[in-house]
């Protein structure tokens, strides 16, 4: 039995499963991810400084997690999606706790790359068995929204977790973030063994019915609409601090403050976006892009200026709402492959983490200074916004030649 809109049903919840325990677990585990994710980047000035490396270069330490996450989600999701969800959520956040933790020990630069892939590797398969834990709590009507307050750990980090991580990195170096975020996983790991729901696995799944998703055009169409116009924003988060450094000329105190700027302006993103998903999907992705795009463009006029800038900072924010309408959309399109597709998701944005900040990073190399950031992310958003509309033609298409009677 499925339930609609293409989500598998699982096995029956215990009785004493209580909703709302279960998402503010899986959220904690969400808010771990997203202060390691948002941190590194906020840190970027800081760990540069103590490596000895510039500020393109400390980008691909960023630019190293995010590959981790496409490496690690797929391989994760296809072979794991047997196991009971429970149980894969707890070592998921189990690999990450060590990862971050060695990520603090690094001894130097290039080791440092090594163990920020590693701690990407569990990201996208935990975000990707969280959202349908999530989604199989509530009514179809309301997944999106159920969703969203997963996520709501990561824009929540935003808020408060990148901040103090930034502040932390201020007064007692920048390794202290990166500890904070092991002790975050393995209060998660808690968590979710104590409330998340006790199943008993898939025992049909397979890594072949897995990759069934990726042989539907509509599940690579979604996907790419993420990895290409989520990159707008990480082009231009990246090197916010920077930014605001060298070009606003204000004290390094002021990053943890913009930083809460950008992450209330996407944790409204968020919820706002995944209300309006429940009720038109699509036009919500159209409009959010839109809105990415003309954020993004408005960047290097608004920079200069701390006032401006934070207004501007917090419209990029808003745009963070792109995630969970997409999730909800793969859910739709994957049929039975929805552990692969879930995680693919987490997958496509962080290529959007990596494509980001290198485009960035070569337009700051290239001499066009640090605000040039934002006409790649609107560029970067406008791409998206083209690839999705290609997947709603396509898909109107496919409805109609189904649909038309056979000769």
């Amino acid at each position: 039995m499925e339930l609609a809109m293409g989500v598998p049903s699982q096995p029956a919840l215990t009785p004493k499963v209580n909703p709302a325990l279960v998402l503010f677990a899986l959220a904690v585990g969400a808010f771990a991810i997203g202060t390691t994710e948002f941190a590194s980047m906020s840190l970027l000035p800081f760990f540069a400084r103590d490596l000895g490396i510039d500020a393109p270069t400390a980008g691909h330490a960023i630019s190293a997690y995010a590959l981790g996450v496409v490496a690690g989600a797929p391989v994760i999701a296809a072979f794991g999606a047997r196991l009971p969800r429970r149980s894969l959520l707890i070592g998921l956040m189990a690999m990450f706790a060590l990862a971050n933790g060695l990520s603090a020990l690094s001894p130097g630069y290039h080791w440092l790359l090594l163990f920020r892939f590693l701690s990407g590797v569990p990201h996208g398969a935990y975000f990707g068995v969280a959202a349908l834990v999530a989604a199989n709590l509530v009514p179809t009507e309301k997944r999106t929204l159920a969703i969203a307050k997963v996520m709501s750990g990561l824009t929540v980090a935003t808020v408060i977790g990148v901040p103090v991580a930034n502040w932390m990195g201020q007064v007692l170096g920048w390794r202290s973030g990166f500890f904070v975020v092991a002790a975050l996983a393995v209060a998660t790991m808690t968590l979710v063994a104590l409330y998340a729901p006790r199943d008993a696995g898939d025992p049909k799944a397979s890594p072949m019915r897995e990759l069934t998703a990726l042989g539907k055009s509509q599940v690579w169409l979604t996907l790419l609409t993420g990895a290409v116009g989520f990159g707008g924003m990480f082009a231009v988060y990246t090197y916010v601090a920077s930014t605001m450094i060298d070009v606003t000329h204000v004290s390094e105190t002021y990053v943890p403050l913009i930083l809460i700027i950008f992450g209330i302006g996407l944790t409204l993103g968020n919820l706002a976006a995944a209300w309006a998903a429940d009720r038109a999907q699509g036009p919500t992705v159209i409009g959010v892009l839109l809105w990415s795009a003309v954020a993004l463009a408005l960047f290097p006029l608004m920079a200069g200026n701390i006032w401006t800038l934070s207004l501007n900072i917090f419209l990029i924010g808003m745009g963070g709402g792109l995630g969970t309408p997409l999730q909800a959309r793969l859910m739709d399109v994957a049929g039975e492959a929805q552990t692969l597709a879930a995680a693919l998701h987490h997958c496509a944005f962080n290529m959007a983490n990596a494509l980001g900040p290198w485009l960035g990073g070569l337009s700051i190399a290239a001499g066009y200074g640090l605000v040039s950031t934002g006409w790649i992310g609107s560029a970067l958003a406008l791409g998206g916004l083209a690839i999705f509309l290609v997947a709603l033609a396509l898909g109107r298409r496919q409805t109609a030649a189904s649909l038309a009677p056979a000769e």
